[in-house]
């Protein structure tokens, strides 16, 4: 396959559909694929008619992680080169993490070790029942911290369940993924498609200055110094949007209940 084909983009409406497409190798990361996800979403700071990223995977598994038949974790290389390698991969989930844009995952069977990375620094993950993910890294001789997970992970279902898994390299079913709220719904894979669809376009009903800021106001708040850094950080923004004339268009359009007209879309 060549390698612009591993990764499927579509834009259309303010909205990238960005696909996983390398379904005989269960979308595991091989160095085409991870070039073309990390140039992408890079690219994203750029590109203010996209406003909202879908990212899924075509075929049957969501992402196996590294493709170790391509390049195997410090195959033949010394930790200058390595560090290159690594810093490839975990560059793509930065890049989703500092992108303007909402990432609505949609996962579907194994997420892992990168998989699970990915899945992880989308903003909004939708799951099928069959979706697993773990951090496999620890079985293969690494540890279970690696590409952001033990960052987002503890944030996400707390210090215990997190240890559970990266100490293990369990896999993590959808019900429970759904339980600790890291999935948002679990359904047939057909309706969690159609679903990312309708939150790209409850998205789009916002003002772009106002959905930008609130993706960057909540990754800060994540990582802040307490409450009253948290409402600083919202009391600017605030202020930043009520000087939009995308602000008035929505107001205008709340109140006369009809669909936005923004300036930048």
């Amino acid at each position: 396959m060549p390698d612009g084909d591993v990764l499927q983009i579509e834009e259309a409406g303010g909205i990238a559909r960005v696909t996983l497409n390398r379904p005989q190798r269960l979308n595991a990361l091989n160095p085409a694929l991870a070039t073309a996800l990390r140039d992408h979403f890079q690219g994203l700071q750029r590109r203010l008619d996209l406003r909202v990223v879908i990212l899924q995977a075509a075929g049957a598994q969501f992402c196996a992680g590294l493709d170790l038949k391509e390049q195997a974790p410090g195959d033949a290389l010394g930790a200058e080169a390595m560090m290159a390698v690594q810093h490839s991969i975990r560059d793509i989930m930065i890049a989703m993490r500092r992108c303007p844009q909402p990432v609505i995952g949609v996962i579907q069977g194994a997420a892992s070790g990168g998989g699970f990375a990915l899945a992880l620094a989308c903003d909004v993950r939708l799951a099928t029942p069959d979706a697993r993910m773990n951090a496999s890294f620890i079985r293969i001789g690494l540890t279970g911290c690696d590409m952001g997970v033990s960052y987002f992970l503890p944030r996400m279902v707390g210090s215990s369940v997190a240890a559970e898994y990266l100490l293990t390299g369990r896999f993590m079913t959808a019900q429970r993924a759904l339980a600790l709220g890291l999935f948002s719904q679990v359904g047939a894979l057909d309706a969690m498609q159609a679903e990312a669809q309708a939150l790209a376009d409850d998205m789009l009903r916002c003002t772009p200055l106002g959905l930008r800021l609130t993706k960057e106001g909540l990754g800060h708040a994540i990582d802040a110094g307490g409450l009253e850094a948290v409402i600083a950080m919202e009391d600017r923004q605030q202020v930043l949007c009520t000087q939009s004339g995308d602000f008035h268009e929505g107001m205008a359009a709340f109140l006369e209940k009809r669909a936005p007209r923004y300036r930048n879309v």
